[in-house]
């Protein structure tokens, strides 16, 4: 394991890597750091754990994931690491990923050629729900922007087996948001932005519902035709909505630091 020193010297060399990739997979690169440090200015950060992945441009095998023991704010677009879905390290560099990233991440790339980032999460909202027995609760608007996309994982212990992966894999199917039950909260996209913004509306839901459910009164539930209209609207105009928000976000990140791009 790298010292501190040796980290920072290594982290400041990585910055010429720009030069040693192409823009489609640098262009990937920024996209991806941008998401570490939006988490982390939304207090969606675990420490140096958890995980967020991007696909290289124009390849199956390769994707781009942190560093382990990189704090989320501390990620950058050079210091992001290759890997292949099987948790090998695809360039020649003394950094190191966390092996728990394999059994989740590796496994969604491999079998969602559709799927571009994803993106995981242990926040105290998100892991509360996880634990309740009816999962996410139709009470919010938050809630309705992802309930047309989940599904559930039975908790296994800490992901670290590779049978596991089969049945991460099974249980989400299709969808694009995931319920860890006992663990947190997973999302994926065929962009970055697309990952993001449905992890911040899952969040967001999960916050809401914590703090309904903590009230001490009754919660209202909207009639089954109104829950099923407002979820077919969020999945007509996901799309419409979604550049523009990644868009200010990423002027945000501009304005607060944006080493992200470095």
């Amino acid at each position: 394991m790298l010292n501190n020193q040796d980290l920072v010297q290594l982290l400041e060399q990585r910055k010429s890597l720009r030069h040693q990739v192409s823009p489609e997979e640098w262009e990937a690169r920024v996209e991806l750091a941008a998401c570490y440090r939006l988490i982390a200015h939304f207090r969606m950060t675990d420490w140096i754990y958890n995980h967020i992945s991007a696909r290289v441009p124009g390849t199956h095998e390769h994707y781009l994931i942190n560093p382990f023991g990189l704090l989320y704010e501390e990620v950058s677009a050079s210091n992001l690491v290759k890997v292949d879905v099987h948790g090998n390290l695809a360039e020649e560099v003394a950094l190191d990923v966390n092996p728990a990233a394999f059994v989740i991440h590796g496994a969604i790339h491999a079998a969602r050629p559709d799927v571009v980032c994803v993106l995981h999460t242990h926040t105290e909202a998100g892991v509360a729900v996880a634990a309740q027995e009816e999962g996410l609760l139709p009470i919010s608007q938050h809630a309705f922007k992802v309930l047309g996309r989940l599904a559930y994982h039975d908790y296994e212990g800490i992901a670290l087996d590779d049978e596991e992966q089969e049945r991460l894999v099974k249980d989400i199917g299709d969808k694009d948001v995931l319920i860890l039950r006992n663990h947190g909260l997973l999302t994926v996209g065929r962009s970055v932005a697309e990952a993001f913004q449905l992890m911040f509306y899952l969040e967001r839901a999960c916050q809401i519902q914590v703090s309904a459910l903590a009230g001490g009164r009754p919660v209202i539930y909207p009639p089954q035709a109104v829950c099923d209209r407002t979820i077919n609207q969020f999945g007509n105009d996901y799309q419409f909505l979604q550049g523009r928000d990644w868009q200010a976000l990423l002027r945000l990140l501009d304005r607060i630091d944006p080493s992200y791009k470095e």
